[in-house]
């Protein structure tokens, strides 16, 4: 090999290792999350391993060998490195708090190490499907990935919804903020988007919608948590049944569609619970217009959810989509012509991982079966 390959080879195994250090940070990190670890470090205080295990109720030398690997990894610090191991005393600096123990900062990035454990839980499953062509179900992915989900979305559908998104929909917000609204949320998840709207448009009613028992379970608990239990509501149930026709204000389905082995109906079951003079909002991954070897400054993360997870999930009933975490604004539009929308309008909302699409009805509509769009483009604002 000449020097250049062995440069290129060198720098390609150091960037492997970093992987792998990277890899046992995220599970460390998850370890030191589930266990409570973070939340009893938070006040700052010294603690030894025998102090944190006793806040804890957890072993005294697991708890050791955590802090002292969370020390070297830079996570935590230390006083006295040189005293015997059980008279060492560690805290959680101030600057890491936030990250690591607030659940409303924008900047909580826990959770995101949450889901990455869910989504490697049944990988000898994804393995099997890569073999076989078939999908991995929901629930395969079990408790991490869905809370995790669930926290991750938690400070932005609590904030920037009612800060930032919806005023880039002014008819609709001004809609919401008049009193009486009805708003159905496809997907919903644990809910934060419902508590969100309720939270933010005290006289909204909101319905959150999923098939997943466990999500809907977890959502009814931060639903009731939060207070809100008497105008959100939290169904187990398929949103497509026929009475609730033209019952809603507003529709959403927050990173959720490019999951769905049916996108096309989904998004015709939506355009009739909103009926002709209700609005339609999907948001999904702000990803690029089109592949590209480098691709965009997110892709890196969307399609390693979408290999191990997203596509696997998508693919778990037939037929399917098999749509992937990497949903091109030209694959939601090719979907919303199908389901009968006239054409898609990209919200002008700056956002690192979301892009925010609202879909328009046809100005005229015949027969809920056939009304179809003969021209669809997704519109930048």
């Amino acid at each position: 090999m000449s020097t250049t390959d062995i440069d290129a080879t060198e720098a390609f195994v150091d960037r492997l290792l970093d992987a792998t250090r990277g890899a046992f940070e995220v599970f460390t990190v998850y370890l030191g999350d589930r266990l409570g670890f973070y939340e009893a470090l938070a006040d700052g205080e010294w603690v030894t391993s025998a102090g944190l295990a006793a806040r804890t109720d957890c072993d005294e030398r697991y708890v050791r060998e955590w802090l002292e690997q969370q020390t070297v990894t830079g996570f935590l610090e230390v006083r006295e490195e040189d005293a015997a191991p059980a008279d060492r005393a560690f805290r959680l600096p101030a600057a890491h708090v936030e990250a690591l123990v607030d659940p409303d900062s924008p900047n909580y990035v826990v959770p995101l190490f949450q889901v990455f454990a869910g989504a490697v839980r049944p990988l000898d499953a994804v393995v099997d499907a890569y073999r076989t062509g078939a999908g991995v179900p929901y629930e395969a992915y079990g408790r991490d990935l869905r809370e995790g989900q669930s926290r991750v979305n938690r400070p932005a559908f609590r904030s920037d919804l009612s800060e930032e998104w919806f005023p880039a929909m002014p008819d609709v917000e001004a809609r919401l903020h008049a009193g009486g609204a009805h708003v159905a949320d496809i997907g919903c998840g644990g809910g934060w988007a419902c508590i969100g709207l309720a939270e933010h448009y005290p006289e909204v009613r909101v319905d959150g919608y999923d098939l997943d028992r466990a999500s809907v379970a977890l959502a009814r608990e931060n639903v009731a948590a939060a207070g809100l239990d008497d105008r959100v509501s939290i169904h187990e149930r398929d949103a497509s049944d026929p009475s609730l026709a033209g019952e809603y204000d507003l529709v959403t389905a927050f990173e959720c569609v490019h999951d769905m082995s049916d996108p096309e109906g989904a998004l015709r079951t939506m355009r009739r619970l909103a009926g002709p003079d209700g609005a339609v909002l999907v948001v999904d991954e702000r990803v690029g217009e089109t592949f590209t070897a480098e691709g965009t400054d997110v892709e890196w993360m969307m399609y390693g959810w979408s290999v191990l997870h997203c596509l696997p999930v998508g693919r778990a009933e037939h037929p399917s989509a098999a749509t992937g975490t990497v949903m091109r604004p030209s694959t939601l539009g090719a979907y919303a012509e199908a389901a009968g929308f006239a054409a898609v309008e990209t919200l002008p909302v700056e956002n690192y991982f979301f892009r925010f699409y609202r879909l328009i009805p046809p100005v005229e509509r015949g027969d809920e079966g056939d009304a179809r769009a003969t021209d669809i483009e997704v519109e930048e604002r």
